[in-house]
Order: structure tokens, then C-alpha cells, then sequence
């Protein structure tokens, strides 16, 4: 068995916070990513079919300008805050669940963590149902119709399912250094020069011109498209540190998890939301993204590579749920919790309709967005309450939180031309630092982890 899935089996047998491995900051020993590890991590977990959906949806109603500017600041905006975040994991060493138990308190966090659970469990199917349609599209287009049946869906989706498992069962380390960083990245990287190529070459054809003055329907202004981007890379907010808290340690490790992450999320997104733009600029009206991909030459190769990356994404969400799920439960190792979540989300995958994305990104991110303008305005300047301390509810922390919920919701229904994510994510940051606990006697809760 791999080295930190022993790690996790050693430590499923209590409840404490110093059995629990992720209330329990990671120590040096296995803290191993690097620089290259967190970029290309980030870059593959940035890379997607859902996010080129969403870019497609973009160009209709705000036009092309308005579409590439938001993509491009709501994507570097969205990718600044995870690499915040995961400076704050590798700083503290901590995983997710960690961090909202140091800024909510140990009790009141239990809410935010379970939140993160069902966010992820649904995220997961979407995975699973996007990597199914795919391969069924892929499937009619080389072995004919029935692979398009609904016993063709069964089948491929247990057929992702499986994969899916049987990466479950080894080791997250291993599959970042060894697979993903070495020869996962330079694949998806080749698939998505190649089509970025095809679709660039029929968009001179048709005029350049004409597309970037193409205007929008007016069905969604300037800021709801910015807050729509910035739903994509805050709805990995709850995932990062999770990962990032096993970057090494120092200056140049807290440094390499900021960047890298940074670089890579906000890199892949732009690149995928503007393939999103271009493929519906030149597709016929009413062909679904798939299809329009396939269409193009050696798209069929390439639309088969980014189904396989898309599989660390759905392998990112169940693991990062598995962690949080031992938070609360540390009795089951976070691999004995993975197989389990992984087991329930191809079951969903196989029976419930997983097609209606952009409510259910807005909704995440009326929760995380105040959830984590919170933490990091905690824990971003060195100062947080203790993980597992005497507090069970930081009150403030969980006002703000709560407050700016609805706020996202008031902002998104009466000045929907103002947009809802910064605006809510500068307030509950402002109060959340201006309320932060004042230096104790006692060392911070990241403070402590450095020791």
C-alpha cells in the first residue's frame, strides 16, 4: 500500500483532533510538492469540458469583448484566491476542513465542511455523466449508433467508475508527481494547442472582425458574466488546501504552492474558456460542444485526451471530499471514505439529470465565496483562533459567513448589473480583518503548525 495511504489507515482509530488527519497539520516528512507539481496539479484540475461550456455560454449573452475581458480577469481574480489559499495550507499545514475548523471553531465548522462534502459529491457527477456523454459521443463516431443507447450510458459510466476506483485505491502523491505532472499535463497541453489551432483557423476564415464585434443578447450584463467566470476556479476553494498542504516547507515552498497554483489554475481556465468562446462562434447554431469538437480534424483524438485529464477532476473532488468526510468522521481512513463517496457518485451519475450547470455554480458560489472572504481574512495575515481549541463557535466568523450568503442573494437579485462575488467577497473579507482576534499569549493555530 502507498506510503500515505498507511499514513491515513494509522490514523482512523480515534476521534481527536490529534487523530485526525485533517485537523492535524502534515509533517515535513511528507510534504514533497514542488514549484512544477502545483502548477501542472493546477493546470490539469483547470482544464475541462465543463469549463469550456461555460465559455460557450458567454459570447450569446454579453458578446465577444465583453465575454474576453470577463474571462480574463474573473480568471486571474478566481486563481488569486486559491493560490491565497493554498499558501495558507502550506503555511499551516492543514487541510481544508483544518482551516475552517481554526476560523469557525470547531463546533460551527462541522456545517461548512458538510457543505464542501455534498458540493463535491455533486460536482463528481457531473464528471462521471460529462466523461460519459463524451465517450458515447466518441464511441457513435467511430463504432456506430449503439454505443449511444442507454445501456451504452450504463456501461461507459461504469467503465469511468472503475478507473475511477481503482485511482482511489493508490496513492494522490504518486498520481500528481508520476502521472500528471509527467505525462498527463504535456497531453492535455498538445490536445488543446491542436484544437485552439483548428478553431482559431475557422474563426480567419469566417472574419476575425465580425467575431470580435460580435454583440451579446443582453441576457446577462458585464458583471454577472465576471461572477459566472469566477464561480469556476472559487468552487475549488474548499479543494486547494487539501492539496497544497503538502508543498514543501520554507520560504520557497510557501512561495512555490502561491505561484503555481496561481500560474497553472488561471492559465487553464482563461485557455479553456476562450476555446469555449471560439467553438460556439463557429459552430451551427444548436450543436452541443461535443459534438462541434468532434467535428474538427483529429478531434476525436483530441476531445479523447481531455476526457482522460478530465478524470483528475473528478479523482480531485471525491479525494478532497474523502478528506473532509474524515474530519468529521475519523473512525475511516480518507482512502476507506473515497471508495465510498466514489461508489455513491457513479451510483447519482446512473440515475439522477446532471445537465442544468450554471444555477448550481452560482449557488456554490454564494456559499464560498463569503465562506472563504472569511478565512483569509482570518487567517491571511498569521493570526487564527486555535483548531480544536476551547472555542467551539467563533460567533463573528460565523455571522460574517452567514451575512454575506445573503448578500450574494440580495446583490444578484436587486443590482444584478453590479455582480455578487466581489462585492461580497471584499465586504466579508473587510469585516473578517477588522474582527480577527488580536495576538494571544499563545501561538497561532498557524503559528503552531510551523513548529
Amino acid at each position: 500500500m502507498a506510503q500515505d495511504n498507511n499514513n491515513n489507515d494509522r490514523s482512523s482509530n480515534a476521534g481527536s483532533a490529534s487523530s485526525n488527519e485533517a485537523l492535524t497539520p502534515l509533517p515535513a516528512s511528507r510534504r514533497v510538492f514542488g514549484w512544477h507539481d502545483h502548477a501542472a496539479l493546477w493546470f490539469s484540475l483547470g482544464v475541462g469540458l465543463l469549463v469550456m461550456q461555460i465559455g460557450a455560454y458567454l459570447v450569446p449573452a454579453v458578446g465577444t469583448r465583453d465575454a474576453a475581458i470577463a474571462i480574463v480577469l474573473g480568471s486571474c481574480l478566481g486563481a488569486g484566491l486559491l493560490a491565497w489559499t493554498a499558501r495558507l495550507g502550506c503555511e499551516s499545514g492543514l487541510a481544508s476542513a483544518g482551516l475552517m475548523h481554526a476560523t469557525y471553531g470547531s463546533a460551527f465548522a462541522r456545517l461548512p465542511v458538510l457543505l464542501n462534502i455534498v458540493q463535491l459529491v455533486g460536482w463528481t457527477t457531473f464528471e462521471l455523466v460529462v466523461m460519459r456523454e463524451g465517450t458515447q459521443a466518441i464511441g457513435q463516431a467511430a463504432f456506430g449508433p449503439s454505443i449511444g443507447s442507454a445501456w451504452g450510458g450504463v456501461l461507459t459510466t461504469l467503465l469511468w467508475g472503475a478507473v475511477l476506483l481503482a485511482l482511489l485505491a493508490g496513492s494522490m502523491v504518486k498520481l500528481v508527481r508520476r502521472f500528471v505532472s509527467r505525462f498527463g499535463l504535456p497531453l492535455v497541453v498538445l490536445s488543446l494547442l491542436w484544437l485552439s489551432w483548428q478553431f482559431a483557423t475557422r474563426l480567419h476564415a469566417k472574419g476575425l472582425d465580425a467575431f470580435w464585434a460580435r454583440p451579446g443578447d443582453g441576457s446577462m450584463g458585464m458583471f454577472g458574466a465576471l461572477d459566472l467566470v469566477i464561480a469556476m476556479p472559487v468552487s475549488w476553494l474548499p479543494l486547494v488546501a487539501d492539496y497544497a498542504r503538502h508543498g514543501k516547507r520554507g520560504t520557497g515552498g510557501l512561495g512555490s504552492a502561491f505561484s503555481g497554483t496561481w500560474l497553472g489554475y488561471a492559465l487553464a481556465n482563461i485557455w479553456c474558456y476562450a476555446l469555449g468562446v471560439m467553438v460556439v462562434s463557429v459552430a451551427e447554431p444548436g450543436t452541443e460542444l461535443v459534438t462541434a469538437l468532434l467535428l474538427a480534424q483529429g478531434g476525436l483524438l483530441a476531445l479523447g485526451l481531455i476526457l482522460i485529464d478530465e478524470l483528475d477532476n473528478a479523482y480531485g473532488d471525491v479525494y478532497s471530499g474523502s478528506v473532509s468526510t474524515h474530519s468529521l468522521l475519523p473512525r475511516w481512513s480518507v482512502r476507506r471514505w473515497g471508495l465510498l463517496l466514489a461508489a455513491l457518485c457513479i451510483a447519482f451519475a446512473l440515475v439522477l439529470p446532471m445537465h442544468t450547470l450554471e444555477p448550481f455554480l452560482l449557488l456554490l458560489s454564494s456559499v464560498f465565496v463569503p465562506l472563504y472572504g472569511v478565512i483569509i481574512g482570518r487567517l491571511g495575515s498569521g493570526q487564527s483562533v486555535s483548531v480544536g481549541g476551547a472555542r467551539k463557535i467563533d460567533f463573528g466568523a460565523a455571522l460574517i459567513w452567514i451575512a454575506g450568503i445573503a448578500a450574494y442573494h440580495a446583490l444578484a437579485k436587486w443590482t444584478p448589473q453590479f455582480g455578487s462575488a466581489l462585492p461580497t467577497l471584499a465586504a466579508t473579507f473587510a469585516l473578517a480583518w477588522l474582527s480577527r482576534p488580536s495576538a494571544r499569549s499563545g501561538a497561532s493555530a498557524l503559528a503552531q503548525s510551523r513548529g
